[in-house]
């Protein structure tokens, strides 16, 4: 686990991405995750789970390079199913996952804070679903879990237009639990975990059992169809120019196919 680190202190474990400078979501960054979780799953007496990036962000999104050797192979059609497997295990986890959130939460890392039970913000930092300025599309869930948090309309916004909100308006629209100054960002994170850890464990496994119950069928449904879509996609000729353009810092030139 070189891209992150987990640190189990007092019932509580803290996963830090480690993965400068974007702390982007890597395909080896998401084992390092899933290795993580199973770390924390076999201590017994884990109660609650921080997830927080170092550095400048919590995650700017998935790793853009390495999506152009995808493109030149047949792995694409892979990477939704991966990813939102793992964003699956992360929501029916039975021990509660708090995303702390600063800087940014974009793409990708926007799709990992969606997936954790709970979410504190920065005021200040950037939310939101990019994947549109590429000339691809929100693969690892998030077309499916945006509008559960803003509504419906607030999420097309959000993913048509490509526009991040800030910390302070996610928490408006219950994307956040609340969002705090930067600086006081880790103490409430680790304040509402210490809430959490004080309770009993068989009582908290119960509750992370039954909750995920008010979602949905269909919502199997909306993520299987996401991953066709992701797929179907990310295969274009604009994707490859929206990839190739965020690589080059230059506006894209969509040829509509």
């Amino acid at each position: 686990m070189n891209l992150l680190s987990v640190e189990m202190k007092d019932q509580l474990a803290v996963i830090t991405i480690q993965s400068p400078p974007a702390n982007a979501l890597s395909s080896a960054l998401l084992m390092d995750l899933s290795q993580a979780l199973d770390t924390i799953e076999q201590e017994a007496n884990t109660k609650a789970i921080i997830i927080k990036g170092e550095g400048k962000f919590f995650s700017a999104g998935a790793d853009i390079k390495e999506f152009t050797s995808y493109q030149s192979g047949s792995e694409h059609s892979n990477m939704a199913p991966n990813g939102q497997a793992l964003f699956d295990r992360i929501e029916t986890f039975q021990i509660p996952i708090i995303a702390a959130i600063h800087g940014a939460a974009l793409g990708g890392g926007l799709e990992l804070a969606m997936s954790c039970h709970m979410r504190i913000v920065a005021e200040d930092a950037q939310l939101g679903l990019p994947e549109l300025t590429l000339g691809i599309i929100p693969g690892f869930g998030g077309t499916q879990r945006l509008p559960r948090h803003v509504g419906a309309a607030k999420a097309y916004e959000m993913i048509l237009t490509a526009e991040p909100i800030t910390g302070a308006e996610a928490a408006s629209l219950g994307l956040a639990n609340r969002a705090v100054p930067q600086e006081e960002l880790e103490a409430s994170a680790l304040q509402l975990a210490s809430k959490i850890t004080a309770k009993s464990a068989p009582s908290i496994h119960s509750v992370m059992k039954v909750v995920p119950y008010t979602f949905t069928s269909q919502f199997g449904t909306g993520i299987e169809q996401e991953a066709v879509e992701f797929g179907k996609v990310f295969g274009t000729e604009d994707a490859k120019e929206g990839v190739q353009a965020f690589i080059e810092k230059r506006k894209p030139n969509f040829k509509d196919r």
